[in-house]
């Protein structure tokens, strides 16, 4: 067939979320207190690590680049899923799709990796801990931030550029509510055998590589904390790295149960929640965990709180005139 004989796509349609029209207002106000809380949460953990001067270590700036992928990630879901819920037609242009699933791409593979550069810095501080500021110097930090954003670029300019050459003629009706790359390419009106090689090929390096250099690590941390012969001490050791390792559980479970398991009519609404859960709740919990269960974000949250207060007191009684 011709290139002159596709009726080429302009723009996609969501099939959306399943829910009761009469539940709008509150599925709104849902997702919107979630985003909300994701943008309050994550740039104040941003603000809070680049204010305090003991959190000015390696693992606090992982976090920082943590707490601004899942801003970017959320965003890049969050506003279009949020005007979405109140039209009937819900319409994304092609190359806002492209945009959609190119943000979503490089945030998400970023966050893969990072989570595997934090889980060696943990291995690091544990298990040779008198090494720690030698081996994670800054220059160290620095590659193993950009070495996350590098895959990521690399993986989404690779997809986006074989996925959005390929020519679009069937229906244009998505059945999910944001951009995904394989429900677009179920679309395609060419062979994307290799695009789907790819892809798997891609997500099993970065993925495998990522999984393994988490688990090896917490091998390692694992034993070197059993190795410590006080019950408080294996307390405190753990205690740095169970935030992280929460984190890791959740992003990686559900990426595993959207990626890995069979498909059928019945998963793919199921598979719909889940996406929601990754792209809107888990950006949200990432905050949450680290300020709830790490005694040093909470340490810092009530020095900034106690400053905030002396300035305050101190505005108050100065003299008018001043």
């Amino acid at each position: 067939m011709t290139d002159e004989n596709y009726t080429r796509i302009a723009e996609f349609i969501f099939t959306g979320l399943k829910y009761n029209p009469q539940a709008q207002v509150v599925l709104f106000l849902i997702f919107f207190v979630i985003y909300l809380v994701t943008l309050l949460g994550n740039l104040g953990m941003i603000t809070l690590i680049w204010t305090d001067s003991r959190l000015h270590t390696p693992m606090y700036f992982f976090l920082s680049h943590l707490s601004f992928v899942d801003i970017c990630s959320s965003s890049a879901i969050g506003p279009k899923m949020l005007t979405d819920i109140f039209v009937e037609r819900k319409v994304i242009s092609f190359f806002g799709c492209a945009v959609q699933i190119a943000f979503l791409c490089q945030f998400v593979v970023t966050e893969c990796v990072l989570l595997a550069s934090m889980a060696y810095d943990r291995y690091i501080a544990i298990c040779k801990p008198l090494l720690y500021t030698l081996i994670m110097s800054h220059q160290v930090c620095m590659k193993l931030v950009i070495g996350p954003y590098a895959l990521g670029l690399i993986s989404t300019m690779t997809h986006i550029n074989l996925a959005f050459h390929l020519p679009y003629c069937r229906s244009n009706t998505i059945n999910h509510f944001f951009c995904d790359l394989l429900p677009v390419l179920s679309l395609a009106c060419a062979d994307t055998h290799v695009n789907k090689i790819l892809l798997f090929v891609m997500s099993a390096v970065l993925g495998g590589v990522s999984v393994v250099i988490i688990l090896v690590s917490y091998s390692y941390i694992i034993i070197a904390i059993l190795k410590i012969s006080s019950a408080d001490g294996r307390r405190k050791a753990f205690s740095t790295c169970s935030s992280h390792l929460t984190v890791v559980s959740i992003f990686y479970g559900t990426l595993f149960f959207i990626y890995v398991h069979p498909g059928s009519s019945f998963s793919l609404d199921i598979n719909k929640v889940v996406s929601l859960f990754y792209t809107s709740v888990i950006p949200m919990l990432n905050p949450l965990i680290y300020s709830l269960r790490n005694k040093e974000v909470k340490e810092a949250f009530r020095r900034t709180f106690e400053r905030k207060k002396f300035f305050i007191s101190r505005k108050r009684r100065m003299p008018f005139w001043l």
